[in-house]
Protein backbone atom coordinates (compact mmCIF):
# COMPACT_ATOMS: atom_id res chain seq x y z
CA UNK A 1 0.00 0.00 0.00
CA UNK A 2 3.02 2.20 0.55
CA UNK A 3 4.16 2.57 -3.00
CA UNK A 4 0.49 3.70 -3.94
CA UNK A 5 1.47 6.51 -1.28
CA UNK A 6 5.05 7.66 -3.10
CA UNK A 7 6.98 4.88 -0.37
CA UNK A 8 10.17 4.57 -2.56
CA UNK A 9 11.44 0.61 -1.44
CA UNK A 10 14.46 0.58 -3.51
CA UNK A 11 17.88 1.59 -3.86
CA UNK A 12 18.98 4.14 -6.23
CA UNK A 13 22.47 5.36 -6.80
CA UNK A 14 24.63 7.08 -4.26
CA UNK A 15 25.42 11.14 -5.33
CA UNK A 16 26.46 14.18 -3.64
CA UNK A 17 24.10 17.11 -3.63
CA UNK A 18 26.39 20.48 -4.00
CA UNK A 19 23.36 23.15 -3.84
CA UNK A 20 19.45 23.50 -4.38
CA UNK A 21 17.84 26.23 -5.93
CA UNK A 22 14.44 25.98 -4.19
CA UNK A 23 13.71 29.82 -4.16
CA UNK A 24 13.79 30.12 -8.00
CA UNK A 25 10.62 29.67 -10.17
CA UNK A 26 11.80 26.43 -11.44
CA UNK A 27 13.08 24.88 -8.40
CA UNK A 28 16.70 22.43 -9.35
CA UNK A 29 19.25 21.04 -7.44
CA UNK A 30 22.80 20.67 -8.40
CA UNK A 31 23.75 16.50 -8.29
CA UNK A 32 27.25 14.50 -8.47
CA UNK A 33 27.35 10.92 -9.47
CA UNK A 34 30.17 8.62 -9.22
CA UNK A 35 30.57 5.94 -11.75
CA UNK A 36 27.45 4.14 -12.47
CA UNK A 37 26.33 0.92 -14.63
CA UNK A 38 23.21 0.44 -16.52
CA UNK A 39 21.30 -2.51 -18.06
CA UNK A 40 19.41 -0.83 -21.74
CA UNK A 41 17.34 -1.26 -24.01
CA UNK A 42 16.54 0.93 -27.69
CA UNK A 43 13.21 1.03 -28.97
CA UNK A 44 11.67 2.67 -31.55
CA UNK A 45 9.30 5.43 -29.74
CA UNK A 46 6.15 5.77 -31.46
CA UNK A 47 4.42 8.59 -29.41
CA UNK A 48 1.91 6.57 -27.53
CA UNK A 49 2.02 6.58 -24.49
CA UNK A 50 1.97 2.91 -23.77
CA UNK A 51 5.79 2.58 -26.07
CA UNK A 52 7.75 2.59 -22.87
CA UNK A 53 6.11 -1.03 -22.06
CA UNK A 54 7.98 -3.33 -23.89
CA UNK A 55 11.45 -2.21 -23.27
CA UNK A 56 10.42 -2.12 -19.48
CA UNK A 57 9.57 -5.78 -19.35
CA UNK A 58 12.67 -6.95 -21.36
CA UNK A 59 15.39 -5.04 -18.72
CA UNK A 60 12.77 -6.58 -16.19
CA UNK A 61 13.07 -10.14 -17.20
CA UNK A 62 17.13 -9.34 -17.50
CA UNK A 63 17.25 -8.54 -13.18
CA UNK A 64 14.57 -11.63 -12.75
CA UNK A 65 11.52 -9.42 -11.83
CA UNK A 66 9.32 -11.80 -13.25
CA UNK A 67 10.94 -15.41 -12.64
CA UNK A 68 13.65 -16.69 -13.87
CA UNK A 69 16.39 -13.48 -14.48
CA UNK A 70 17.53 -13.92 -17.95
CA UNK A 71 20.98 -13.40 -17.92
CA UNK A 72 24.07 -15.94 -17.18
CA UNK A 73 25.03 -15.28 -14.26
CA UNK A 74 28.84 -14.78 -14.02
CA UNK A 75 31.62 -17.46 -15.63
CA UNK A 76 34.43 -19.10 -13.10
CA UNK A 77 37.60 -18.12 -13.83
CA UNK A 78 40.60 -20.19 -13.19
CA UNK A 79 44.46 -18.93 -13.50
CA UNK A 80 47.04 -21.32 -14.77
CA UNK A 81 50.98 -20.07 -14.70
CA UNK A 82 52.83 -18.54 -15.78
CA UNK A 83 50.21 -15.76 -15.78
CA UNK A 84 47.28 -16.75 -18.28
CA UNK A 85 43.92 -16.52 -17.52
CA UNK A 86 41.36 -18.77 -19.13
CA UNK A 87 37.36 -19.46 -18.78
CA UNK A 88 37.20 -22.76 -16.70
CA UNK A 89 35.50 -26.05 -18.43
CA UNK A 90 33.06 -25.89 -15.57
CA UNK A 91 29.74 -25.37 -15.94
CA UNK A 92 28.43 -21.88 -15.41
CA UNK A 93 26.42 -20.28 -12.52
CA UNK A 94 22.72 -20.38 -12.79
CA UNK A 95 21.17 -17.03 -13.72
CA UNK A 96 21.30 -14.35 -11.19
CA UNK A 97 18.68 -12.14 -9.87
CA UNK A 98 19.79 -8.28 -10.04
CA UNK A 99 17.62 -5.67 -7.02
CA UNK A 100 15.70 -3.03 -8.53
CA UNK A 101 16.71 -0.04 -8.40
CA UNK A 102 15.68 3.67 -8.92
CA UNK A 103 15.31 5.52 -10.83
CA UNK A 104 14.13 4.21 -14.01
CA UNK A 105 15.88 6.47 -16.90
CA UNK A 106 14.21 7.35 -20.68
CA UNK A 107 16.38 9.33 -22.81
CA UNK A 108 16.38 10.64 -26.71
CA UNK A 109 18.92 8.94 -28.66
CA UNK A 110 18.00 10.79 -32.65
CA UNK A 111 16.34 9.45 -35.26
CA UNK A 112 12.90 8.72 -33.40
CA UNK A 113 15.05 6.38 -31.04
CA UNK A 114 14.72 6.49 -26.91
CA UNK A 115 16.83 4.56 -24.91
CA UNK A 116 15.76 3.06 -21.81
CA UNK A 117 18.14 2.23 -18.39
CA UNK A 118 17.74 0.01 -15.46
CA UNK A 119 20.41 1.49 -12.76
CA UNK A 120 22.07 -1.47 -11.34
CA UNK A 121 22.56 -1.88 -7.76
CA UNK A 122 26.39 0.31 -6.01
CA UNK A 123 28.01 -3.92 -5.55
CA UNK A 124 28.09 -4.27 -9.98
CA UNK A 125 30.57 -1.75 -9.73
CA UNK A 126 32.96 -3.35 -12.45
CA UNK A 127 31.83 -5.04 -16.09
CA UNK A 128 33.22 -8.29 -15.08
CA UNK A 129 30.90 -8.44 -11.92
CA UNK A 130 27.99 -7.54 -14.38
CA UNK A 131 25.74 -10.74 -15.28
CA UNK A 132 25.83 -11.12 -18.86
CA UNK A 133 21.81 -10.81 -20.94
CA UNK A 134 20.80 -13.65 -23.02
CA UNK A 135 18.59 -10.76 -25.00
CA UNK A 136 20.60 -9.74 -27.64
CA UNK A 137 18.27 -6.23 -26.77
CA UNK A 138 19.78 -5.80 -23.51
CA UNK A 139 23.09 -4.24 -23.55
CA UNK A 140 25.80 -3.35 -20.65
CA UNK A 141 26.87 0.33 -20.43
CA UNK A 142 29.32 2.18 -18.16
CA UNK A 143 28.08 5.56 -17.07
CA UNK A 144 31.13 7.93 -16.17
CA UNK A 145 31.08 9.93 -13.21
CA UNK A 146 29.31 13.35 -13.77
CA UNK A 147 27.64 16.54 -12.35
CA UNK A 148 23.80 17.66 -13.68
CA UNK A 149 20.86 19.52 -12.54
CA UNK A 150 17.69 17.98 -11.85
CA UNK A 151 13.85 19.82 -11.30
CA UNK A 152 11.88 17.59 -9.30
CA UNK A 153 8.16 17.03 -9.89
CA UNK A 154 5.27 14.70 -9.32
CA UNK A 155 1.46 14.41 -11.33
CA UNK A 156 1.32 12.67 -14.50
CA UNK A 157 4.03 12.49 -16.98
CA UNK A 158 4.35 11.86 -20.68
CA UNK A 159 6.78 13.38 -23.58
CA UNK A 160 5.24 16.65 -23.95
CA UNK A 161 4.78 17.18 -19.93
CA UNK A 162 8.55 15.94 -19.53
CA UNK A 163 9.88 18.05 -22.18
CA UNK A 164 8.30 21.09 -21.05
CA UNK A 165 9.89 20.69 -17.51
CA UNK A 166 12.67 20.69 -18.95
CA UNK A 167 12.75 23.68 -21.17
CA UNK A 168 11.37 25.43 -17.90
CA UNK A 169 14.36 24.02 -16.08
CA UNK A 170 16.70 25.12 -18.96
CA UNK A 171 15.12 28.57 -19.02
CA UNK A 172 15.86 28.68 -15.22
CA UNK A 173 19.65 28.15 -15.77
CA UNK A 174 19.64 30.56 -18.33
CA UNK A 175 18.53 33.28 -16.33
CA UNK A 176 20.47 32.40 -13.61
CA UNK A 177 23.04 33.01 -16.27
CA UNK A 178 24.59 29.60 -17.14
CA UNK A 179 25.95 30.18 -20.97
CA UNK A 180 26.22 27.62 -23.73
CA UNK A 181 22.31 26.08 -23.00
CA UNK A 182 19.95 26.35 -25.93
CA UNK A 183 16.34 25.14 -26.11
CA UNK A 184 17.58 22.41 -29.23
CA UNK A 185 20.31 21.77 -26.94
CA UNK A 186 17.80 20.95 -23.89
CA UNK A 187 15.65 19.01 -25.57
CA UNK A 188 18.40 16.77 -27.06
CA UNK A 189 19.80 16.15 -24.14
CA UNK A 190 17.67 15.51 -20.73
CA UNK A 191 16.78 12.74 -19.17
CA UNK A 192 13.22 11.43 -17.82
CA UNK A 193 13.98 9.80 -14.70
CA UNK A 194 11.13 7.88 -12.58
CA UNK A 195 11.18 6.48 -9.24
CA UNK A 196 7.60 4.79 -9.02
CA UNK A 197 5.72 2.22 -9.91
CA UNK A 198 2.59 2.60 -12.14
CA UNK A 199 -0.06 2.45 -9.63
CA UNK A 200 1.60 5.10 -7.33
CA UNK A 201 -1.14 7.56 -7.57
CA UNK A 202 -0.23 10.86 -9.44
CA UNK A 203 0.46 13.64 -6.54
CA UNK A 204 2.54 11.21 -4.74
CA UNK A 205 4.79 10.24 -7.97
CA UNK A 206 8.37 11.59 -7.70
CA UNK A 207 9.60 12.55 -11.62
CA UNK A 208 12.71 13.94 -12.12
CA UNK A 209 14.41 15.86 -15.32
CA UNK A 210 18.04 15.29 -15.41
CA UNK A 211 20.53 17.34 -17.32
CA UNK A 212 23.97 16.93 -17.48
CA UNK A 213 26.54 20.09 -17.29
CA UNK A 214 30.23 20.79 -18.03
CA UNK A 215 32.55 21.53 -16.03
CA UNK A 216 32.39 25.11 -16.63
CA UNK A 217 28.79 25.45 -15.85
CA UNK A 218 29.41 23.75 -12.88
CA UNK A 219 31.91 26.03 -11.37
CA UNK A 220 29.42 29.03 -12.27
CA UNK A 221 26.87 27.70 -10.49
CA UNK A 222 28.99 26.85 -7.51
CA UNK A 223 30.56 30.46 -7.15
CA UNK A 224 26.76 32.39 -8.08
CA UNK A 225 24.82 30.13 -5.40
CA UNK A 226 25.69 28.69 -2.04
CA UNK A 227 26.60 25.06 -1.71
CA UNK A 228 24.62 22.88 0.99
CA UNK A 229 27.90 22.76 3.12
CA UNK A 230 31.37 21.20 2.49
CA UNK A 231 30.97 17.58 0.90
CA UNK A 232 27.52 18.61 0.33
CA UNK A 233 24.10 16.27 0.89
CA UNK A 234 24.31 12.28 0.57
CA UNK A 235 21.75 11.04 -1.26
CA UNK A 236 20.53 7.38 -2.36
CA UNK A 237 18.60 5.04 -0.88
CA UNK A 238 17.94 6.80 2.33
CA UNK A 239 17.53 10.17 0.78
CA UNK A 240 13.69 10.01 0.75
CA UNK A 241 12.97 8.87 4.38
CA UNK A 242 11.30 12.45 4.79
CA UNK A 243 9.14 12.29 1.79
CA UNK A 244 7.93 8.55 2.33
CA UNK A 245 6.96 9.85 6.06
CA UNK A 246 5.29 12.71 4.71
CA UNK A 247 3.62 10.09 2.31
CA UNK A 248 2.69 7.95 5.08
CA UNK A 249 1.17 10.57 7.21
CA UNK A 250 -0.69 11.72 4.12
CA UNK A 251 -2.02 8.23 3.77
CA UNK A 252 -2.87 8.50 7.55
CA UNK A 253 -4.98 11.29 7.26
CA UNK A 254 -6.71 10.02 4.31
CA UNK A 255 -7.89 6.84 6.00
CA UNK A 256 -8.83 9.13 8.97
CA UNK A 257 -11.12 11.29 6.96
CA UNK A 258 -12.71 8.39 5.36
CA UNK A 259 -13.56 6.82 9.08
CA UNK A 260 -14.51 10.38 10.41
CA UNK A 261 -17.11 10.19 7.34
CA UNK A 262 -18.37 6.93 8.16
CA UNK A 263 -19.22 7.62 11.67
CA UNK A 264 -21.04 10.80 10.90
CA UNK A 265 -23.01 8.72 8.35
CA UNK A 266 -23.51 5.64 10.49
CA UNK A 267 -24.95 8.45 13.03
CA UNK A 268 -27.30 10.01 10.40
CA UNK A 269 -28.45 7.03 9.70
CA UNK A 270 -29.15 6.22 13.42
CA UNK A 271 -31.12 9.49 13.69
CA UNK A 272 -32.87 8.71 10.50
CA UNK A 273 -33.90 5.68 12.38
Amino acid sequence: MGSVFGKESVKEPPHTVVLQRNDAKTSYELRKYGERFAATVTYASTGSKDDTSSPFRTLARYIGVFGKAENEGATSIAMTAPVVMEEDGGEKKKPESIAMTAPVAMENVGEGQKKMMFMLPAEYDDMSKIPKPTDARVHIEGIPAEVGVVHRYNGLYNDDINRQKAKAMGEQLVADGVTGLTEDFVAQHFQFWGYNPPFCLPYFRRNEVWLKLNDDQVTYLKEKFPTVGEGGLTGGSLAMKGRTMFSLGVCGLVVGAYAVGFIFRSKSQYRRL
